[in-house]
């Protein structure tokens, strides 16, 4: 993709994307996999992989905005933010926020202060949190890479590049995005079951509600029918207390089975 970190030239690309993915999702296999293992001594190592109906740059700008503290919910607010390194396509961000949190009948904010080292050459953004206290660690890797939905059209030939694929579907052909969130997270003290357990789970579906909170408004980017059902889904969202948001949260296979559902029935309408 040419100037690919050209704002001028997301935009473009943006455009043109858009219409064809406004029609359908069809070819995108939108079905989010969540993986939590425990390494020893931490509370958990999650990773989250989902498909994104959008070119990787525009997933990349909703990811590093300064302000995607209107996307996502859990941000109360940025308490400060300071560029520490600006090669162009890379940065390097020194960031604080108000992050909300839940447990038990307890709730309230913490601060979460991290380096951030983003990369739009590969789409890439690393975190690591500056300072230890409550968090003995606090790390982990966003990565955002293209998906050619209408590679068939390209048969028998397989694109390989950007390049080729805009080539052989004469720039025409839908580009997603697979995005794959690693994260690591370790307490000074972790504390035993059950309470280890609870806290596990509170932290996986704060996750869960991060991967939502990018797929609405993805939507709302599309535009459209899905973008409108989005934008109020959003709306009726947002105007629930972030407490009660992760206490109506259900089991987590029965979530993206909802998920899959509701993907099905879009891609079929």
């Amino acid at each position: 993709m040419k100037g690919k970190g050209s704002s001028t030239h997301v935009e473009i690309d943006l455009e043109k994307q858009l219409p064809p993915w406004r029609e359908t999702l069809h070819g995108l296999i939108n079905i989010p996999h969540v993986n939590v293992s425990v390494p020893k001594g931490s509370l958990c190592n999650l990773n989250v992989e989902v498909n994104v109906g959008l070119p990787p740059d525009a997933v990349y700008n909703i990811v590093t905005d300064p302000d995607n503290k209107r996307v996502f919910k859990n941000i109360k607010e940025v308490i400060s933010r300071k560029v520490l390194l600006d090669e162009g396509s890379r940065q390097v961000v020194e960031v604080e926020q108000a992050a909300l949190w839940k447990f038990l009948w307890w709730s309230g904010t913490i601060s979460v202060h991290v380096i951030v080292d983003q990369n739009r050459k590969d789409h890439s953004m690393k975190f690591k949190q500056l300072k230890t206290g409550f968090m003995k660690k606090f790390e982990g890797h966003w990565r955002v890479e293209p998906i050619f939905v209408d590679e068939k059209v390209c048969f028998p030939f397989k694109p390989k590049t950007l390049a080729d694929y805009y080539s052989c579907a004469e720039g025409k052909g839908r580009i997603g995005s697979r995005v794959t969130l690693d994260q690591l997270i370790q307490p000074a003290i972790v504390p035993p079951p059950p309470i280890s357990w609870y806290l596990r789970g509170i932290t996986t579906k704060t996750t869960e509600m991060l991967i939502n909170d990018l797929l609405a408004e993805a939507a709302r980017i599309r535009g459209g029918f899905e973008g409108k059902k989005s934008n109020q889904e959003v709306k009726d969202f947002q105007e629930i207390p972030m407490e009660q948001q992760i206490d109506q949260i259900r089991d987590i296979k029965e979530r993206w089975a909802l998920r899959r559902r509701k993907q099905r029935k879009l891609v079929r309408d």
